[in-house]
């Protein structure tokens, strides 16, 4: 189920999605991150299907993804899905934060265990993902009305199609061959997965940033 809350006409940098089954976790958070002088437009899932639908379908700065909806969809292939839309922050037990250093160490996640206080440190986490693409995503110097109308779905078609190859499997080797490979090979594939992030975070991005200029425009 896809609940939303409609706090006013907000601009894709300022969407956020939940993938939470917990209302009364979602309810915090969303309270807990609204200390902000651009209101939030949140949209919670609980599964992580509807989470997954939510991210093809609209732009978003960052989405939340609690354990808890992961059921049997596996943690590395989830994230390598969802951090092609947007950064991730994972609210998870604790014992999962060296199984997510690698993701946090590139950028694209990051952890909150799930103890204590953990409600603060999630809102803190998606204000500064919000300020990021605030700054990051403005089209001021881009020339967009040189670009066809479908120049976002060419860029993730041409570019992000053959990268989720690329880093799924860079991934399955660095998962299954670790104690194969000799380290300078091991590094090899290290880099082939940095490089690989970076340029999907850039694609994304771009694809984002032109997609909302695009609507404002059509908007006019």
């Amino acid at each position: 189920m896809v609940k939303r809350t409609n706090l006013s006409i907000a601009s894709p940098h300022h969407h956020v999605v939940l993938g939470l089954r917990d209302q009364a976790v979602a309810k915090a958070i969303t309270a807990a991150a609204q200390d902000r002088p651009h209101r939030i437009r949140f949209t919670v899932c609980g599964n992580l299907r509807d989470l997954r639908d939510c991210l093809r379908r609209d732009i978003a700065a960052v989405a939340l993804l609690d354990e808890s909806i992961l059921d049997a969809a596996t943690l590395g292939e989830t994230l390598l899905q969802l951090t092609e839309s947007s950064p991730v922050i994972m609210l998870a037990a604790p014992r999962r934060q060296s199984e997510l250093a690698r993701w946090v160490a590139r950028g694209d996640v990051e952890f909150v265990p799930n103890v204590g206080e953990f409600v603060s440190l999630a809102a803190a986490f998606i204000a500064r993902r919000l300020r990021w693409a605030e700054l990051a995503d403005s089209p001021a110097s881009l020339p967009w009305g040189e670009l066809p109308p479908d120049f976002a779905s060419i860029l993730r078609h041409e570019i992000n199609n053959p990268l989720t190859g690329i880093l799924g499997n860079a991934e399955l080797l660095l998962a299954h061959s670790r104690d194969k490979l000799a380290p300078n090979l091991m590094q090899r594939v290290e880099t082939v997965f940095d490089l690989a992030v970076r340029l999907r975070e850039t694609t994304r991005r771009l694809s984002n940033a032109w997609e909302r200029e695009h609507t404002e425009a059509r908007s006019a």
